[in-house]
């Protein structure tokens, strides 16, 4: 799949973590009232706590969401969002989806809120790519997915009968951008280097310290 997208770009690191410090201040990937004992995650809202020494699948926790047909269409938006480059795989080869299923079928308030939002918006682009291209999204060209996605890609500059299918993207876009660059994929296409175990630690470099006037 090529990565060359004039109108609709491929997210650059900048870009990316931008939006995922958006959508950590702004709660947008992790939902505290989901967990909170207001919104009913005790012992008898959810059931048990999970095994957290067992590893486990998609399915696993609770029955996935997707169909067939809303899979292929998360994969197809998901892959337009995020293609592959001479980087990095694309976001479905790192199991975004997957994720996103997960994320969906989850039984707590704040998923429940964006099952409503990713069902609703996967159905309106297959049902807008059918108005316009007699298919549906995921078999559309990569030119067509990429024209429809660029009428819905901001809100602020969306027509007025594309407002709801905006709000949509945006979501589901902060949702596949944090999923990705939270794998070892994304990590290493950020040039994150934490979380890696080091011999020995020599403090912050002198310029950081400089920087904070602390040298």
């Amino acid at each position: 799949m090529s990565a060359e997208r004039p109108s609709f770009p491929r997210v650059d690191r900048r870009t990316a973590i931008k939006w995922m410090l958006t959508a950590a201040s702004s709660t947008l990937l992790f939902d505290r009232t989901s967990w909170s004992a207001d919104a009913g995650a005790t012992a008898s809202g959810y059931g048990s706590d999970p095994d957290l020494v067992k590893d486990y699948k998609p399915g696993d926790l609770w029955p996935l969401t997707f169909t067939a047909q809303q899979r292929r269409t998360t994969i197809a938006l998901c892959d337009v969002i995020l293609p592959a480059d001479e980087h990095s795989p694309s976001a479905s080869a790192v199991g975004v989806p997957d994720f996103l299923d997960e994320w969906v079928s989850a039984p707590y308030p704040g998923q429940v809120r964006d099952r409503a939002v990713i069902l609703q918006g996967l159905e309106w682009l297959d049902a807008e790519a059918g108005r316009r291209f007699q298919k549906n999204f995921s078999s559309s060209t990569e030119p067509q997915k990429i024209a429809l996605c660029d009428d819905i890609r901001l809100v602020a500059s969306a027509r007025p009968e594309h407002v709801v299918a905006a709000q949509f993207f945006t979501r589901f876009r902060d949702l596949t951008v944090g999923a990705f660059y939270t794998t070892r994929e994304g990590m290493k296409d950020l040039g994150y280097m934490g979380n890696v175990p080091l011999a020995t630690f020599d403090g912050p470099p002198l310029k950081a310290l400089q920087q904070l006037g602390l040298a």
